[in-house]
């Protein structure tokens, strides 16, 4: 079973209510929840959220009915960790099954394709790894053109190599953490403490299609860019 997931919390500083605010005609969680939903290798849903509204949407549309999330993974400190290990043994008693791997969509990065899910499950189907993470490209290299100061605040390039990097070209490839789709061995997920501890290998995105709401400035962009995808008027 290849269960995919979606994590959802109430609470929210930067865009208040932003899983389930309005996007292009749906509610932002929709842009992810249908995807899984509709996708034909995901088996089963599950959503993940202490926001009641949010979980009888998710349940009506098809997710599995797994109840609200505990309090103390609802905190802004809860880690995503806990909260995968948490769902993924919660949807498993409730499906009667056990997953062959966890598909998590981030529900504040809409702008992904359903061709991204199908690459990241076969790239996790060809390799093997213990966890397939989505990235992108940096923008900033720290080889390059990410700066820091000294003792003395002088600056100085942050990862400096032998002779130095004098054209982005030349430096070595660095990529962003895009908080947008993984896939995770369970059996990796039910022993591990942290994402990093097995062979985590990146599925790269276009950054077009990673970017994540986390302020206004970041909504306005992802409903800009999603508009212009769909066609419509602004």
């Amino acid at each position: 079973m290849i269960l995919g997931h979606i994590g959802a919390r109430k609470g929210s500083k930067g865009v208040p209510g932003k899983n389930f605010k309005d996007l292009c005609g749906k509610p932002m969680i929709d842009w992810s929840l249908d995807q899984l939903l509709e996708h034909p290798e995901v088996d089963a849903v599950v959503v993940s959220t202490d926001d009641e509204a949010i979980y009888e949407h998710a349940v009506a549309k098809g997710a599995l009915p797994i109840g609200l999330r505990p309090a103390e993974l609802a905190t802004d400190s809860a880690p995503k960790w806990g909260v995968w290990q948490h769902a993924m043994a919660t949807a498993e008693s409730t499906a009667g099954q056990a997953a062959t791997a966890f598909l998590d969509l981030d529900c504040t990065s809409p702008l992904r394709h359903s061709s991204d899910i199908s690459g990241a499950i076969d790239l996790f189907l060809k390799e093997a790894p213990d966890m397939v993470m989505s990235v992108c490209e940096a923008r900033k290299n720290p080889y390059f053109n990410l700066v820091e100061p000294d003792e003395t605040g002088a600056l100085h390039v942050s990862k400096p190599l032998p002779g130095g990097v004098w054209a982005r070209q030349a430096a070595p490839t660095v990529y962003e953490h895009a908080a947008s789709t993984y896939v995770v061995a369970p059996e990796y997920l039910r022993r591990a403490k942290t994402i990093y501890e097995g062979r985590v290998i990146p599925f790269e995105m276009p950054p077009e299609r990673c970017i994540d709401v986390d302020s206004p400035f970041d909504f306005k962009l992802v409903e800009m860019l999603l508009r212009e995808e769909l066609g419509q008027d602004g």
